[in-house]
């Protein structure tokens, strides 16, 4: 049995739903904080407080906001994905993906950008892209390796939160973030448009391509069959003060508005362009304004919000879990101990290495690069500050990690395999060639800076 049988087997088998591996992941958080918690109380007590440490960090209202920003950032750049806009570009391009090969390369470099800008906007421009191309060669007769077409669409996931929308990223540039007294606010600058990420990024776009194009041209794949089965706006019959939802003008006046509030913040109000203007919010905004601006009006743009919604139910009910999680950590003194661990078995050199490492094993169990953020974010903040290391390389070595085995865990394929109606054992094989590469390329820009 092949590798990649295994580990289809393992998540099938082994690994439950991601609401239920948070859920046991709050019973084992639980569980530690009684045995480790210095408290001198009653069994009782200690019991009592470590669950009102759980709910405080439940309900905390600086991560609730956080929760709506990375909610908002998917299902506007899911709505962007839909858009008439999108479709004829990907019509424009999917000529030149007349052989696997082509197809792969051009799907991986497209789907790596475009992720790269947003992550939500990337996994269905991707999903989108690979369904469009497997059509076109169904209709055209000519012989694709759909499956490796489908692992080119997702290729995107595994560079997101090294981009403008990575969610760790983002949060530590916002004014306010949990983490604050820790570490203060650090732009962009020093972490998606640091010289590390930046050349680790030019590497990617350049050798991913590359890889998909050499493994296209061993496997050319076969003629598919697939029907066009994408819809993007469904019209009705306009009545009444429907007129407004359809209206051009309408809709143009108010993205006009957001935009020209992104502008005038952006550069009228700080006199000079600085990346200490991009955060989650004003992310948000600009997509906001894009998103009805390129839809036209306000029906299509609802229309596609309606479609985009449901992606968005993960991020809705376990990111409580992750925050009361985190909630008993900071409490009871379990960051402290853990971080206390990784400086006793760490270097300067080697910390971010055991980042990235470490990120990636907790990206398997907890598929959320906002989640994992506020679980290990504080520990690594921790032990960085402890071993006096650079914190944003610390925090693109997280980002690193998490986004690496998203080619390992088939959670945030969900979405394309169902456009595509691939299943997550016909990828596999590619995305771990996707993973393997990847790391290397990750280590390496550790590593060298």
């Amino acid at each position: 049995m092949l590798l990649h049988k295994y580990i289809e087997k393992f998540f099938k088998f082994i690994i439950p739903s991601p609401f239920t591996i948070a859920v046991i992941l709050t019973f084992i958080t639980f569980i530690l904080a009684i045995l480790v918690s210095k408290e001198s109380t009653c069994d009782q007590n200690k019991f009592i407080k470590i669950l009102n440490f759980w709910e405080s960090g439940l309900w905390n209202p600086d991560l609730l906001v956080f929760t709506i920003q990375m909610m908002l950032m998917l299902v506007l750049g899911y709505s962007l994905a839909l858009s008439n806009l999108v479709h004829k570009i990907i019509n424009k391009i999917i000529k030149y993906c007349n052989t696997s090969a082509n197809a792969a390369a051009i799907i991986t470099l497209c789907t790596i950008i475009v992720s790269f800008l947003n992550w939500g906007l990337g996994l269905i421009f991707g999903a989108i892209f690979s369904r469009k191309v497997g059509e076109y060669a169904s209709k055209k007769n000519i012989k694709m390796n759909y499956p490796l077409i489908g692992a080119a669409g997702y290729s995107g996931l595994m560079v997101w939160h090294g981009g403008i929308s990575g969610s760790a990223p983002i949060k530590i540039a916002e004014d306010g973030h949990f983490l604050i007294k820790e570490m203060g606010v650090i732009s962009l600058q020093e972490t998606v448009f640091s010289s590390m990420n930046l050349y680790v990024s030019l590497l990617l776009i350049i050798f991913l391509p590359l890889i998909m194009y050499s493994l296209g041209k061993k496997s050319p794949g076969k003629i598919i069959n697939l029907k066009t089965n994408i819809n993007i706006n469904n019209e009705s019959e306009i009545k009444g003060a429907e007129y407004l939802d359809h209206s051009r003008i309408l809709a143009y006046c108010f993205s006009t508005i957001i935009l020209f509030l992104c502008v005038y913040n952006a550069f009228i109000i700080t006199e000079k362009i600085s990346l200490n203007i991009i955060t989650p919010n004003f992310i948000n905004l600009c997509l906001l304004g894009i998103a009805i601006l390129i839809h036209g009006n306000f029906y299509n743009f609802m229309n596609s919000i309606k479609k985009a919604i449901n992606s968005t139910s993960g991020i809705l009910i376990q990111f409580p879990l992750y925050f009361g999680i985190m909630g008993i950590m900071y409490n009871t003194g379990l960051v402290k101990i853990m971080s206390d661990f990784f400086v006793s078995i760490s270097t300067e050199t080697t910390f971010p290495i055991f980042t990235f490492i470490s990120a990636g094993i907790v990206n398997i169990f907890v598929p959320s690069g906002g989640g994992q953020w506020v679980i290990q974010g504080p520990i690594i903040i921790d032990a960085a500050n402890q071993l006096g290391i650079n914190i944003p390389k610390c925090i693109m070595a997280l980002a690193y990690g998490d986004q690496i085995t998203n080619m390992l865990q088939p959670f945030w394929a969900l979405p394309l395999l169902g456009i595509t109606g691939l299943k997550a054992k016909e990828i596999l094989p590619f995305t771990l060639i996707l993973l393997l590469a990847g790391s290397t390329i990750f280590i390496i820009g550790i590593l060298l800076f």
